[in-house]
C-alpha cells in the first residue's frame, strides 16, 4: 500500500469535498507520508452542523425499523471494507494488525447491529399511573451530536458513538483525530452505499481548534467525547456554560489487584492483554500491578519475562505483540515518563528504551519498573504507552486502597482463584469498570468512568439513553393500552 491519497476530503450532507486545508498522515513504523488528512477549519466545521440541523427532522422522524435496516446496512458496508480499513488503521497509530481486525473490523459492524435491534425492541413511551390520571414518559433523540473521537482505537470509539446516535434517531458530526484522519472517511464511504440520508451523518477531522469550534457550536445539541482527562475538562466547562449535555470517557490509570491465591500463568497470560494491549495505547490499561508481598518476587519474574517475551515490530505482521506508538510526540512523552521513573529511584527490569533493531518508526520496549512508589508520577500520571509500575501490598486492604488512590477510575481488575473474593475486592474498587480474572468489554454493558476518569457511560442500553431527551405527559383520565406499545 503506498501513499492513500494527496488530497485530503471532508464528508458533509452526503458528498465528499476537498478540505481547504490539510495536514499530513504519517505511518506509525516507518515515519513516512501515509497520505493527507483534512484540517477543518471554521467555515466547513459550520457547513457539517447545518447539514446535521437539516436533516435532523426527516431522520429523526423515520420509524425505528427503518433507522435498523439502515443501520444493518450500514454494518454490512463496513464489513465488506474491513480488510482494507483493519490495514489503514494499523499503519496510522501502529496497533497490531491481529488486534486491529477485532477492534477496527468486527466490532463497528456488530455494535451497529447490536442497536439495530436493540431500537426496535424499545418503547419510546411509558405509561406512569399517578394519583390523578396518567404521565406519559416519552424518549426523544436529544438533536445534532457533535462526536469527538482519539486515534487509538478511531473506528471502534467511533461506532460507540455513531451507532446509538443514529438507531435513537440523531444526527451526527463526527470529527477524527488528525492522526487518523484517513480511516474516518471508511464511515463516510460505507454511509453513502448503504442508503444513509444526505447530512445524518458528516465526517471531518482537525486539531484542537477544529474541535473546539464543534463543542460552542450553537447548532450543536450534545457532544461525546473520547480523549484524555486535560482536554476533557475543557469541554466540560464549555458544555456546562452553555448546558449543554456531554458524555466524556476520558484517561485511566486503573490497577491489576493479584491476590494471594492467584494462579501465576493465568495472571501472567491475562495480563499480556490487559496491560499491554494496543501498544499501551488503551484509556482502561492496567498500568500498576499490585501484587502482595509474599508473592512479589515471583510476580516480578514473570512480568519482566512477559515483556521481554513480547514481539516488538512490524505492526502488519500477525506475529507482532506490540507494535509502534503513534507518533514521535508520543514516543517522547513516553520515554520522558520512563526517565521520570529512574530519576525517582523506581528499578527498570524490562525495556527502558528503544529497541536497538527498531530504528525507525516510533518503538518503546514493553517496560517494567519495580520498587515504585503510588504516589510518584509513574504511579499517577497516564502514560498511554507499554510501560507498568509494579507496586506491592501487605493486606487486601492496603491493595483497595492503593487501587483507589488514583484520580481515576476507568479500569481494573482482579485475579484470584476464588471469583466470589475477587469480586467482593472488585466491588470495593471505585471505577466505572473492573474485570475478574480477564478484562474484556461488553457492548451490552455499560462503559466509562468516575473520577478524573469521565461523566457518562457508552455501550448497552445506556448509552442508548445518552443520545435521548426525556419528556413528560401529563394527562387526566385512564391510559389507553396501546399508547404503552409505541416505540421510537
Amino acid at each position: 500500500m503506498s501513499v492513500i491519497d494527496d488530497s485530503a476530503r471532508i464528508f458533509v450532507g452526503g458528498q465528499f469535498r476537498p478540505a481547504t486545508a490539510s495536514t499530513p498522515v504519517l505511518e506509525a513504523a516507518t515515519g513516512t507520508l501515509l497520505g493527507m488528512g483534512a484540517a477543518a477549519g471554521p467555515d466547513e466545521v459550520d457547513a457539517a452542523v447545518a447539514a446535521a440541523g437539516a436533516a435532523l427532522a426527516g431522520w429523526s422522524a423515520t420509524p425505528p425499523a427503518e433507522r435498523a435496516a439502515v443501520l444493518n446496512r450500514l454494518a454490512d458496508e463496513l464489513l465488506a471494507r474491513s480488510v482494507s480499513t483493519n490495514e489503514l488503521c494499523t499503519r496510522e497509530n501502529g496497533m497490531p494488525i491481529r488486534l486491529s481486525r477485532g477492534a477496527n473490523g468486527r466490532f463497528p459492524a456488530a455494535l451497529l447491529q447490536y442497536y439495530a435491534g436493540l431500537i426496535t425492541g424499545t418503547p419510546a413511551e411509558e405509561i406512569r399511573p399517578a394519583a390523578i390520571g396518567h404521565t406519559i414518559v416519552r424518549r426523544e433523540p436529544v438533536g445534532v451530536v457533535g462526536a469527538i473521537v482519539p486515534w487509538n482505537y478511531p473506528q471502534a470509539l467511533a461506532a460507540f458513538k455513531l451507532a446509538p446516535a443514529l438507531a435513537a434517531g440523531c444526527t451526527v458530526v463526527l470529527k477524527a483525530s488528525p492522526e487518523t484522519a484517513l480511516d474516518a472517511l471508511v464511515f463516510a464511504e460505507a454511509a453513502q452505499a448503504a442508503g444513509l440520508p444526505a447530512g445524518v451523518l458528516n465526517v471531518i477531522a482537525g486539531g484542537p481548534d477544529t474541535g473546539a469550534r464543534l463543542v460552542s457550536h450553537p447548532g450543536v445539541d450534545k457532544v461525546s467525547f473520547t480523549g484524555s482527562t486535560a482536554v476533557g475538562r475543557r469541554i466540560a466547562e464549555a458544555c456546562g456554560r452553555l448546558l449543554r449535555p456531554v458524555t466524556l470517557e476520558l484517561g485511566g490509570k486503573s490497577a491489576a489487584v493479584v491476590l494471594e491465591d492467584a494462579d501465576l500463568d493465568t495472571t501472567i497470560n491475562g495480563l499480556k492483554s490487559a496491560a499491554f494491549v494496543n501498544n499501551g495505547q488503551t484509556c482502561h490499561l492496567n498500568s500498576r500491578i499490585l501484587v502482595p508481598r509474599s508473592r512479589y518476587d515471583d510476580m516480578v519474574d514473570a512480568l519482566a519475562a512477559l515483556a521481554s517475551g513480547l514481539n516488538v515490530g512490524d505492526p502488519l505482521e500477525k506475529s507482532t505483540d506490540v507494535g509502534p506508538l503513534v507518533s514521535a510526540r508520543q514516543r517522547d512523552r513516553v520515554l520522558g515518563y520512563i526517565e521520570a521513573g529512574k530519576a525517582d529511584g523506581a528499578k527498570i527490569v524490562a525495556g527502558g528504551g528503544i529497541p536497538a533493531d527498531q530504528p525507525d518508526g516510533w518503538f518503546v520496549s514493553p517496560t517494567v519498573f519495580i520498587d515504585v512508589d503510588n504516589a510518584s508520577r509513574l504511579a499517577q500520571e497516564e502514560i498511554f504507552g507499554p510501560v507498568l509500575a509494579v507496586i506491592p501490598y501487605e493486606t487486601e486492604q492496603q491493595a483497595v486502597a492503593l487501587a483507589n488512590d488514583s484520580e481515576y477510575g476507568l479500569g481494573g481488575t482482579v485475579w484470584s482463584a476464588d471469583a466470589e473474593r475477587a469480586t467482593d475486592i472488585a466491588r470495593a474498587i471505585r471505577s466505572g469498570t473492573v474485570g475478574v480474572n480477564d478484562y474484556q468489554l461488553d457492548m451490552a454493558a455499560p462503559f466509562g468512568g468516575v473520577k478524573a476518569s469521565g461523566l457518562g457511560r457508552e455501550l448497552g442500553p445506556e448509552g442508548l439513553a445518552a443520545y435521548q431527551s426525556i419528556k413528560s405527559i401529563y394527562r387526566v383520565g385512564p391510559a389507553s393500552g396501546e399508547e404503552s406499545l409505541s416505540v421510537l
